[in-house]
């Protein structure tokens, strides 16, 4: 029987320390909940890759851990849930998703220099074309540089002076206890985090209902509600985790018609052109329990401003921007 000292449920995970350090706290919510777990390291294409993520491809960081699940050498995959495909498998069930780390991206920047005093012509790096078009929407005259490795290589990468800035995601850095590096929490005015950042996804087996009613404890109702809504817009606009699409949705307090408090889902999404000459923004706000439709109706709003026409010259265009001058094994959700 699973879940014993005898026979431990097996946590699949990759072995950089963002991932050691997520699933580990599974393991450890398990352990506190009377059920006994450890972690087993599984690697994937993309650790053994030193090309960009967007031409290893979606999913890559995943497949890996979603073989072993299905081949039952794991129990359960913890995933950073932003990297997993839009499209469901059936034979797996997210059976949790824990309480969301801040998703905001973050700045680190050399002499504690938030964005708006990094003088023109900084060498910024970052491993997302949505960061890289963002940040080239707002006009400040800085150079982005294709960004890869783990934290701590992109980090030193500044503290050695080779760049001015990397914009990496705030929640790793919380997880490895490195917030101390941040100069600057971009708000989402300023760029809008990829859907699903700082959420983890619990994955299991469909058919182990046992175990997906066991991790169900570990499920946080609001970063579900969240998560739902980007990933259906994501869904939608058929759009991948490497595309320059921007979303964040947070549970709200408002007043109905009665004057009573009640909660409702914001969401925020933006389309970017990779060179930065355009981006979309629109928002919708609805009720909680709808926060699939509200993905699909706000991606449906962005397409009619042009969305479309946007993602397709980034498809043409990304490898215009792209090489692998800074390439290392990735340490992905970064």
């Amino acid at each position: 029987m699973r879940g014993t000292n005898d026979a431990p449920w097996r946590i699949g995970t990759r072995g950089s320390l963002l991932a050691l350090t997520q699933a580990g706290h599974v393991r450890d919510a398990l352990i506190a909940a009377g059920q006994q777990a450890e972690l087993v390291i599984v690697k994937t294409a993309g650790d053994k890759s030193s090309d960009p993520v967007q031409t290893i491809g979606v999913g890559v960081f995943t497949a890996a851990l979603r073989d072993e699940l299905g081949a039952e050498t794991v129990d359960i995959a913890v995933h950073s849930y932003k990297d997993l495909p839009t499209a469901p498998d059936p034979r797996f069930t997210i059976a949790a998703i824990p309480p969301r780390q801040d998703p905001r991206d973050a700045l680190v920047a050399r002499d504690g220099l938030v964005l708006g005093e990094l003088p023109a012509g900084s060498v910024i790096g970052t491993s997302a074309p949505r960061r890289a078009a963002q940040l080239r929407a707002l006009g400040l005259g800085v150079e982005i540089v294709p960004l890869r490795g783990n934290l701590d290589t992109r980090l030193s990468k500044v503290a050695n002076g080779v760049l001015d800035a990397v914009v990496v995601a705030r929640a790793g850095l919380a997880r490895i206890g490195r917030l101390d590096a941040v100069t600057e929490s971009l708000e989402p005015v300023q760029m809008l985090p990829a859907p699903a950042q700082g959420a983890l996804a619990v994955e299991c087996r469909s058919a182990d209902t046992e175990l997906v009613t066991i991790l169900s404890a570990l499920d946080d109702a609001g970063s579900r509600a969240a998560i739902t809504a980007e990933r259906a817009l994501l869904a939608e606009l058929e759009a991948g985790c490497t595309a320059p699409i921007g979303a964040v949705a947070e549970v709200v307090e408002s007043l109905d018609d009665d004057g009573r408090v009640v909660e409702e889902l914001s969401l925020r999404a933006c389309a970017a052109a990779i060179d930065g000459s355009d981006v979309i923004r629109a928002s919708l706000v609805g009720p909680v329990a709808d926060a699939a439709e509200l993905g699909r109706a706000l991606a449906r709003e962005l397409l009619e401003l042009g969305a479309r026409d946007l993602l397709s010259v980034t498809e043409e265009d990304t490898a215009e921007h792209t090489d692998n001058s800074n390439s290392s094994p990735t340490e992905n959700n970064q």
